[in-house]
């Protein structure tokens, strides 16, 4: 069954039919394009979505990560992220794989078709035309075969009159046989015209037209067959991507089930227990022995307790030394005891790297300075004398850092006992003799006894003391020595205007 057997006469059908193939592969075309679009905006809105409910990064967020049940959440998050990305994928692949490939298929069989129905209108006009030359003979022949037969009559009715000469019967016979002679020729012009119609037809309605129409039946099965594969790209397109989408999900369920309350709620109370104790038992007050103050070891009522001084500093007037003082965020003082160790050793641990970071610098700065000492086409050692420098003020600053937080986290561990911490520092602080002997009795006085110097310098270069417990001093400026360097590279001097704070050793000499 083909369509150049069956449908031979049915040219219009055909081009109508054809037509409306074409256009269902161009509406399959701007369908996927709208699902593409569709799955684009999934993604997108998945992604937002993702991104509104992500952590932002700050510390606080950072430390809620730590409990399984935000950190799981957190991975959901990731999960339906990468759920997005296969969206996408699918909207990709389905726009390269169908639409632009379908579409160039379509400018193709379009062009392919037009061809077919050009060639059938070609041989439709060829077949008219031969058509209308075979009228034309035909016209012709009945022309001049009226024409030889009315000469004919005419010949016979000349010869019938009595009045008409022989001159005249023979003209009339000689009219009559050329008419009928011409009439003969345009006969046989006639048969011969209608001999090759017949045959152009039979072409025409046997060969032409069925060769024509059964072109454009593989066109439009071919045409079938490749909507049928786009139809099913369709399904396959997201068949690829679902063992991808089916890890995101197991991945979403996996995070659920790492979640472990228990786990949470020890590492909430190791990261918030004070290591305070619980308060003890209100005495009682005895108003029959006459009223005297009561007194309570609690901390309902707990005694004033002077302000820690700074570790490093000594014996000063309380304006001097608050100068000097850290500040509550610096030694972390403010927070409860067993908090504080935790946030001491966490700077320690940095400090630490920063120092050993600083190290490795010294020393590589060092030996390159002795390879151009010894290579001096290979550079100028004195070049390096910036860099050196000023890695050897940043180790002689974290070392001071280093030692003040170290110094901190000594007191924070070994003063579980408040009384035994405040008397360690104001030991560390004042010094051995004249300790008060009442450790909670705020300091009202000030201390009018000032610290004795222990000996004279003179500065040799300039310093900018940017850090907290240093201070700035001017090349060939004297100052009085209250403390020698102690091995971290850092002593503690007294300027003239009364400002008292660490410098780098290096940067003095002592006089002798």
């Amino acid at each position: 069954m083909d369509w150049g057997t069956d449908l031979w006469d049915q040219c219009d059908i055909i081009d109508k039919h054809t037509l409306s193939g074409l256009d269902l592969v161009d509406r399959y075309i701007k369908f996927v394009k709208e699902r593409t679009e569709i799955e684009q905006s999934y993604a997108k809105q998945l992604r937002n979505l993702t991104k509104k409910y992500a952590k932002r990064g700050s510390k606080e967020e950072q430390d809620c990560n730590r409990f399984s049940n935000h950190a799981s959440f957190q991975e959901i998050l990731n999960e339906l992220n990468d759920y997005a990305g296969q969206r996408e994928l699918i909207a990709e692949n389905m726009m390269t794989g169908i639409c632009v490939e379908l579409t160039k298929y379509l400018q193709d069989i379009k062009s392919e078709r037009k061809t077919h129905l050009a060639d059938a209108k070609k041989a439709q006009q060829n077949l008219e035309g031969s058509f209308k030359n075979l009228e034309s003979t035909k016209k012709r022949f009945a022309k001049e075969w009226a024409e030889a037969d009315k000469a004919t009559q005419q010949a016979d009715k000349t010869e019938s009159d009595l009045n008409a000469t022989k001159l005249d019967v023979e003209k009339a016979r000689q009219h009559a046989h050329a008419r009928t002679h011409t009439a003969e020729e345009c006969r046989n012009d006639y048969a011969a015209q209608l001999q090759k119609y017949n045959k152009e037809q039979n072409n025409f309605y046997y060969t032409e037209i069925p060769h024509i129409f059964n072109k454009m039946q593989d066109m439009d099965e071919r045409r079938i067959r490749r909507l049928a594969e786009g139809y099913c790209k369709f399904a396959d397109i997201e068949k690829n991507v679902v063992p991808i989408i089916s890890k995101c999900l197991e991945g979403i369920s996996s995070a659920g089930l790492k979640i472990q309350e228990k786990q949470d709620s020890l590492l909430f109370i190791e990261q918030h227990k004070s290591g305070f104790e619980r308060p003890g038992d209100v005495e009682f007050e005895d108003y029959t022995q006459g009223i005297k103050p009561a007194t309570s070891d609690s901390s309902l009522n707990p005694p004033k307790v002077r302000t820690k001084l700074w570790p490093f500093s000594k014996k000063h007037k309380i304006s001097h030394a608050e100068k000097h003082m850290p500040t509550a965020s610096e030694d972390f003082s403010h927070l409860p005891p067993e908090q504080r160790k935790k946030r001491l050793q966490a700077k320690i641990d940095d400090f630490s790297r920063e120092l050993q970071k600083a190290q490795d610098e010294s020393e590589a700065l060092d030996k390159m300075k002795g390879v151009y000492e010894k290579n001096p086409q290979m550079g100028d050692p004195s070049s390096l004398e910036p860099q050196i420098t000023e890695t050897t003020q940043n180790l002689g600053r974290l070392k001071g850092e280093l030692a003040k937080y170290e110094s901190w986290l000594s007191e924070a561990v070994g003063g579980e006992d408040s009384s035994n911490t405040i008397n360690n520092n104001i030991r560390h602080s004042v010094g051995a003799a004249d300790q008060p002997h009442n450790i909670y009795t705020e300091f009202d006085d000030e201390f009018d006894d000032m610290e004795a110097p222990i000996g004279q310098c003179a500065a040799l270069y300039t310093f900018q003391g940017n850090s907290e417990g240093t201070i700035s001093i001017t090349e060939g400026e004297m100052l009085s020595v209250m403390e020698d360097d102690k091995g971290d590279g850092w002593m503690r001097v007294l300027r003239a205007s009364g400002e008292e704070g660490y410098i780098p050793s290096s940067y003095v000499k002592v006089n002798p």
